[in-house]
C-alpha cells in the first residue's frame, strides 16, 4: 500500500496549550501503514500560510492544521488552493469547525478520525477577498476579536472577562444587507455570515447551518437591552437562535453587506479591517476535509 505523506502545521500558542510534546503523541498514535509524517512549528503571524502553501506545492498529500479556527484558516486557504487534503487536531479556544465537523477535542481521538482516513467535500466562502470556512462577521464580535488580539491572557475566559467590559460600552450600528437580490436594513449587535453552525465552544448562533448546502445563514442579532444578554447565551448554547426574538437568520448564497464607515471584522475569529463594502459568497463543497463518518 503506498503511503501518504502527511504534514502537521502545529501552532505553538493557540489556545494557550503547551504542544512541545505533541509530535511524540502523534508518532505514537498515528497508523504508520498510511502515513509518512512530518512536523512543522509556526513562529509568527502568517506562518502557517507559507508552510502549508510550500508543503502543498511538494508531494504532501494531507495537510493537518493543529491549532485553533485562524490556523485552519491560514492551511485551509492554500490546501483548497492546491485541491490537497485537510485534517484538524483542534487546539484552539474555542474550536468552532473541529466541534461542528464532531472531530473530537481529545487528541488521541482525533488522530483516530485521521486514520480512518473519510474525506468529505465541505463548503467554503469568501469574504471580499479572503476565504473563510466556519464563521466571519463584523459588529461587537469583531470588535471584541480586534480587542482581544492584543490581550495576552487568551482563553475561554479571558475572551469572557474582555466581552463583560467592553459590551456595556458598544454602539449597535446600521447595515444595509442585499442577499440573493433582496434588501434588508438592520440595525444590528452582530452581523454574522456562518458556514457551520457555531462561534466555538458550542455557542451555536446558526442551528440549522450546513456545510454542504451551498448556503450561508447571515445571522443578524438585533439592538437589544443589556438584561436579556443571558437570554440571547442560553439560545445559543442550546441551539435555539433560529427561533429567537433577538436574532434573525436569513439563507442565502450571494450577500453583500454596506456600512457606515471601514471597521473591524473577523475571519474565522481572527481580527481584521476592511472597508464600508463587504461582498460574501459561498464556493460550494470546494474543500476536501478529513472528518469523522457521518453526514456533515
Amino acid at each position: 500500500m503506498l503511503k501518504s505523506n502527511i504534514l502537521f502545521i502545529i501552532n505553538p500558542i493557540s489556545g494557550g496549550k503547551d504542544k512541545l510534546r505533541l509530535p511524540g503523541l502523534i508518532d505514537a498514535h498515528l497508523d504508520r501503514t498510511k502515513f509518512n509524517a512530518n512536523f512543522a512549528f509556526t513562529e509568527y503571524v502568517g506562518h502557517a500560510s507559507e508552510i502549508a502553501e510550500e508543503a502543498a506545492n511538494k508531494n504532501f498529500d494531507v495537510i493537518v492544521a493543529v491549532g485553533g479556527d485562524g490556523t485552519i484558516n491560514e492551511i485551509g486557504t492554500k490546501v483548497m488552493q492546491q485541491n490537497k487534503v485537510l485534517g484538524i487536531l483542534p487546539f484552539g479556544s474555542g474550536n468552532g469547525l473541529a466541534r461542528f465537523l464532531k472531530i473530537p477535542m481529545n487528541t488521541v481521538k482525533a488522530l483516530k478520525v485521521i486514520n480512518n482516513y473519510q474525506v468529505k467535500l465541505i463548503d467554503t466562502a469568501t469574504f471580499n477577498d479572503k476565504c473563510f470556512f466556519n464563521m466571519a462577521g463584523m459588529g461587537f464580535d469583531a470588535h471584541i476579536s480586534s480587542v482581544f488580539a492584543g490581550n495576552k491572557g487568551r482563553g475561554l475566559s479571558g475572551y469572557l472577562k474582555l466581552g463583560l467590559r467592553e459590551v456595556l460600552s458598544y454602539k449597535p450600528q446600521t447595515y444595509r444587507i442585499v442577499i440573493d437580490g433582496s434588501e434588508y436594513v438592520r440595525t444590528a449587535f452582530v452581523i454574522s455570515v456562518a458556514n457551520s453552525s457555531q462561534y466555538g465552544n458550542n455557542a451555536h448562533i446558526a442551528p440549522t447551518a450546513s456545510v454542504t448546502d451551498g448556503l450561508l445563514d447571515v445571522c443578524i442579532v438585533k439592538e437589544f437591552p443589556m438584561y436579556k444578554l443571558p437570554v440571547l447565551a442560553y439560545e445559543m448554547l442550546n441551539s435555539k437562535t433560529d427561533s429567537s426574538k433577538l436574532v434573525e437568520i436569513i439563507k442565502g448564497k450571494n450577500i453583500h453587506i454596506s456600512r457606515i464607515k471601514e471597521d473591524a471584522i473577523h475571519i474565522d475569529g481572527e481580527p481584521f479591517f476592511m472597508g464600508q463594502e463587504i461582498a460574501v459568497s459561498v464556493k460550494p463543497l470546494s474543500l476536501n476535509i478529513i472528518t469523522p463518518d457521518y453526514e456533515v
